[in-house]
């Protein structure tokens, strides 16, 4: 199965191979800021998968280790990567796909971050922060 995905002004292009390797909401701050959005929904692929077919995006490093990627003409945010954390593995952003109705979110992580004044009804497991080597701290929505 091959997958593509572009920026708002069609300057980057992308296709990756296979099914990815997971699917989920970030509630993080950064994400946030990235998108100026009020969470990101992110596919994780295997960075060798991944093959820029147009233009390539520019690079911005939000922290140590960290490259966020975006359309240096539209600004479109494309991709996260953090090689110690998520080794091989590049997270594209879901609204940048050509087909979104693909994919499925399959859990929500950094919730203790999650902005106050959206809820999401679903009854995805939620994790408090990253979700690597922990349980979730519940499922559905939050219960204020």
């Amino acid at each position: 199965m091959r997958t593509t995905g572009r920026c708002l002004c069609g300057e980057i292009h992308y296709a990756f191979d296979g099914a990815p390797l997971w699917v989920g909401h970030c509630h993080c701050e950064s994400c946030r800021r990235q998108t100026s959005s009020a969470l990101a929904t992110f596919v994780g692929v295997a960075t060798a998968s991944l093959v820029f077919t147009a233009r390539k995006p520019a690079l911005y490093h939000s922290s140590p280790g960290v490259d966020r990627s975006f359309c240096p003409c539209c600004g479109a945010p494309i991709a996260y990567a953090n090689a110690a954390e998520f080794p091989g593995e590049t997270h594209l952003y879901a609204g940048t796909l050509d087909d979104v109705d693909r994919i499925s979110p399959t859990f929500h992580v950094h919730t203790a971050e999650q902005v106050r004044w959206l809820e999401i009804l679903d009854d995805l497991p939620r994790f408090a922060g990253s979700g690597r080597g922990t349980q979730p701290d519940g499922r559905g929505p939050r219960r204020l």
